[in-house]
């Protein structure tokens, strides 16, 4: 989602007085009677600074999408990464100062029009105040939209309708390098926990096949309310998108949790999901020394043995999403 660039408080009110000095320049320069010039000319500082002021805050509210008509992917998203209820807020906000706006310059065109000329001026000042006011009121509010236009800047995007198998699994246990390795994407990796800062998406196209791949932020072992905002974004994907999930054990505990660990958050996401679950166990070239590894191995159904690293294996993983695939689109036949 694209939020246009929202101006702060004073860039706004310059803008709106500004354009209202010029609009009454042209307005001193016409062939006016001369007891009416002054009551036009300030009438038009209003009503162009209403207009202009007005305008711009319309234009912010019309080019931020309704959040509910959204799918359901991108609700959680924002509501995540920003807050839509805090959204909502602020763009209530200005609607509300658009509403008071259109108030203002009906009533001061008309307090203008009707008053001497010599008072003009005052009312002009009056109404310049009123709406200095109004605008004010509303800092925090466009404060707020410019912190979420930066903040949903990157948003993925995310092919809805795409067969999609979401890569979970603790920090630091290879997913990046797995999604890199499986579709050629290129996310940032590095060698620290909480190392993705954000959904990376990739796709794997073979055989007329394509499937899309997301690596998730690491996840911790924790409830969803001890979750911090990367943690969240992980389970929103896995929430809204996931056909499959594909859950990546670090057999050589390099990724500083214990196979022990990893098991109970795998336990979690299976109780969790009721959608087909893929378990890899990667780094296995640095896990000759880990003991109890057969054990949790032999404790998964179906586990494949990797090192996304070297390469090995990963031939593996793609025969089992292509088969996870096949299925998924004759059940779906089946289904119409």
């Amino acid at each position: 989602m694209i939020i246009p660039t929202v101006p702060t408080t004073d860039e706004l009110l310059d803008k709106g007085f500004r354009r209202a000095r010029k609009a009454a320049s042209l307005k001193r320069s016409s062939k006016i009677p001369g007891q009416k010039k002054a009551k036009v000319i300030e009438s038009t500082r209003v009503q162009t600074a209403c207009q202009v002021i007005r305008d711009r805050l319309k234009m912010i509210i019309q080019r931020i999408p309704d959040i509910e008509s959204l799918p359901e992917f991108y609700q959680d998203y924002i509501d995540v990464t920003v807050g839509v209820d805090e959204l909502k807020k602020s763009l209530g906000a200005l609607n509300w100062a658009v509403g008071i706006l259109n108030q203002l310059e009906s009533d001061y065109m008309t307090r203008i029009k009707r008053s001497k000329p010599s008072d003009a001026s005052r009312l002009r000042r009056e109404a310049f105040g009123r709406i200095s006011s109004v605008i004010k009121r509303i800092e925090g509010d466009l404060d707020f939209l410019d912190f979420a236009k930066n903040k949903l800047r990157n948003m993925p995007t995310v092919d809805l309708d795409a067969f999609t198998v979401v890569i979970a699994g603790f920090p630091n246990v290879g997913k990046s390098t797995l999604l890199r390795t499986l579709t050629g994407a290129e996310p940032e990796v590095a060698d620290y926990p909480f190392t993705t800062k954000g959904i990376q998406i990739g796709h794997l196209e073979r055989k007329w096949k394509r499937i899309q791949v997301i690596d998730t932020p690491g996840l911790l072992d924790r409830p969803v309310e001890d979750m911090n905002n990367i943690e969240l974004q992980a389970m929103v994907a896995l929430e809204n998108i996931a056909d499959v999930i594909m859950f990546i054990f670090d057999a050589s505990e390099t990724c500083g949790y214990t196979l022990e660990s990893q098991y109970s958050l795998y336990l979690g996401i299976r109780s969790v999901f009721d959608i087909p679950i893929v378990t890899v166990f990667n780094k296995m070239d640095l896990a000759e020394n880990v003991k109890y590894l057969e054990e949790y191995i032999n404790s998964v159904e179906d586990p494949l043995k990797v090192s996304a690293f070297e390469g090995r294996g990963v031939s593996k993983i793609i025969k089992k999403l292509e088969g996870l695939y096949e299925k998924e689109t004759r059940e779906t036949h089946d289904n119409v």
